[in-house]
């Protein structure tokens, strides 16, 4: 048996002690590889593109990415506000503290009823403002000017059908500015507008069993009648047999 100190027990002893160093820095470089690996793991599964999708959001499903819904509207714009952003309309919004009001560029008495109001009459069916508001109020300051019913009652059959068109629409708000426009031409044009008024009524009808809209069309009809005589009365009955005259 060698002695501890003799050459072979050193030699033995150093074979024993470099393969344990060689263990230890192999088990080390694995720890430190799979440190590594978790930590790129963590940071990919943490990023907010990962996240989404481990855990998909229920709207990804109904927003597909090829919609922006932030996006420039790719809809053209309709024919009133492509009219009105030219400059097409003569006049301007003003915004008051209280309320809004128009500023015409000439006294609207100058201006030619072909095609002003047709276009007017065309922008009733806006749902956007400032169109819904320039469009209602203009319609109702041209009516008022001198000579206007000399210049309306020739573009009548222009004008039902757009009417016409506002009073069927599925926007709450559209119908009630149609309705409006159908009562101030009725009270320029009087009688004139018997002869038209039948293409409109059917509208009116439909609404009339909406207990909301069933007063103001009520309204609507009486003035038809005010105005238009006992003409408009028979036209009205034959159209909504449950309207009761205001002369009864």
């Amino acid at each position: 048996m060698q002695k501890p100190g003799c050459p072979a027990s050193v030699e033995l002893r150093g074979r024993v002690t470099g393969n344990c160093d060689q263990r230890t820095s192999a088990a080390a470089q694995i720890k430190q590889r799979t440190a590594i690996q978790r930590s790129k793991s963590t940071s990919s599964t943490s990023s907010p593109e990962s996240v989404r999708k481990l855990h998909p959001r229920p709207s990804d499903k109904l927003n597909p990415k090829t919609i922006n819904p932030f996006g420039e509207q790719s809809r053209a714009p309709s024919a009133f506000a492509a009219i009105y952003s030219k400059g097409g309309i003569p006049c301007r919004l003003v915004h008051g503290s209280v309320k809004h009001r128009l500023q015409w560029e000439c006294p609207p008495e100058n201006l030619p009823f072909d095609p002003l109001l047709i276009t007017l009459a065309e922008g009733l069916r806006e749902t956007k403002h400032p169109y819904t508001f320039v469009s209602k109020e203009g319609f109702r300051e041209l009516l008022l000017v001198k000579g206007a019913p000399e210049k309306a009652i020739p573009l009548l059959p222009r004008l039902i059908p757009i009417l016409k068109a506002a009073l069927v629409h599925s926007d709450d708000g559209v119908f009630e500015r149609g309705l409006s426009a159908l009562v101030q031409l009725s009270i320029v044009v009087g009688p004139s507008l018997n002869d038209h008024l039948k293409h409109v009524l059917t509208g009116l009808s439909k609404r009339l069993m909406d207990k909301k809209f069933k007063e103001p069309i009520t309204s609507t009809l009486q003035k038809l009648e005010q105005h238009g005589g006992s003409g408009s009365l028979i036209i009205i009955k034959s159209k909504i047999p449950t309207y009761c005259s205001i002369c009864c």
